[in-house]
């Protein structure tokens, strides 16, 4: 019986909710539904590693599995790291978590609750999402993808040929949200990051950070817009651009267009160190809920024009550029595949 087959686990740690996916030995998931509960982050780190084993006993019950099962377990957490599962300071978590060990924790807390030793693979939330995203657009293939997700900020992931992320020494390795946009091509200034950076982040030109501050300056040519007379912040009205956008009002238009643009630039420089066969593009803009067709296609196809002229003829021909499709999933399952691509490496 299927339920009786080995099985991987993966916990995706957010700042207010975390998450539990599984897939089978196969790599295929388990459910399409998530187990969701809240981090309770403030309660301390030990006592949300104790609310991720709870989760975990719950999501097996809910599928009729048994923690006999569980061959491996994977953790999403956000980064950058001091070690090897352990945090650094981090935007979103409390002053508790700095320095906190979440991997020995983490595998203390399911040794015990399995009676016997559990491996756990830790990695970074945005790369464990681009290995779900990876394994989704490849299939059998061991082609290299790319994965870049605007949201609040820009996640970014990429994918190796065995299906792992490039962490880097402290999870960092693919913070390429963080490398400057070329600015010149763009006739834009440098806007400041709240990395601290201030050469002009490619974040804060393709996420929701920058959306007030190109928002700001699209007012001033064009006052007399709807959103210039709003009594609300900036950050507030920008909420409202993605819906303008989508209506067809011209000046949200243009902002979309221009944050494809800088990510189709960021495709092409990316390209030249990585070579990746494919390019994901994630994040809330992708969101089929949220997003029409229309205005993901047309989003799309400006990332792909921005980064073209950029590429080698090969990478021309070959590249492919698509959008996410797991949204929610994504990261508890790339934890759950770590976990099992792992576990293969360690028997190969």
């Amino acid at each position: 019986m299927r339920t009786q087959q080995p099985v991987y686990i993966g916990t995706d740690s957010g700042a207010t909710t975390s998450k539990i996916g599984g897939v089978w030995e196969d790599g295929s998931p388990v459910s399409t539904n998530l187990l969701q509960r809240s981090t309770d982050a403030h309660l301390g780190p030990v006592m949300v590693v104790q609310g991720w084993v709870e989760a975990i006993s719950t999501y097996l019950e809910q599928n009729d599995l048994h923690w006999e099962q569980v061959r491996g377990v994977g953790v999403a957490i956000p980064g950058p790291r001091r070690s090897y599962g352990v945090l650094e300071r981090g935007p979103n978590l409390p002053e508790s978590f700095v320095g906190f060990d979440v991997y020995t924790a983490y595998s203390r807390a399911l040794a015990e609750r399995a009676g016997r030793a559990i491996a756990l693979a830790v990695g970074n939330d945005g790369n464990m999402g681009g290995v779900a995203e990876a394994q989704r657009v490849r299939g059998s293939s061991t082609g290299s993808v790319l994965m870049l997700a605007p949201g609040s900020g820009l996640g970014c992931a990429y994918i190796d040929e065995h299906g792992l992320p490039l962490d880097g020494a402290t999870l960092a390795g693919m913070e390429a949200a963080h490398m400057p946009a070329p600015l010149h091509l763009l006739d834009v200034r440098p806007y400041p990051c709240g990395c601290g950076r201030t050469w002009g982040c490619v974040e804060i030109y393709t996420s929701l950070a920058g959306l007030p501050l190109l928002l700001a300056e699209k007012l001033v040519a064009q006052p007399d817009h709807p959103l210039a007379s709003l009594p609300l912040s900036l950050k507030e009205r920008a909420f409202a651009l993605r819906s303008l956008a989508q209506q067809g009002d011209q000046l949200a238009t243009e902002i979309f267009d221009f944050q494809a643009r800088v990510l189709g630039l960021h495709v092409a420089t990316l390209a030249m160190a990585l070579d990746p066969q494919f390019v994901v593009i994630g994040g809330g803009l992708m969101d089929t809920e949220s997003t029409s067709v229309a205005f993901r296609e047309r989003y799309l196809q400006h990332v792909w024009e921005a980064a073209y002229p950029y590429l080698w003829p090969a990478q021309q021909a070959t590249m492919r550029v698509v959008p996410a499709t797991l949204g929610d999933l994504s990261q508890a399952i790339g934890a759950a595949l770590v976990a099992l691509y792992q576990a293969r490496l360690t028997q190969a």
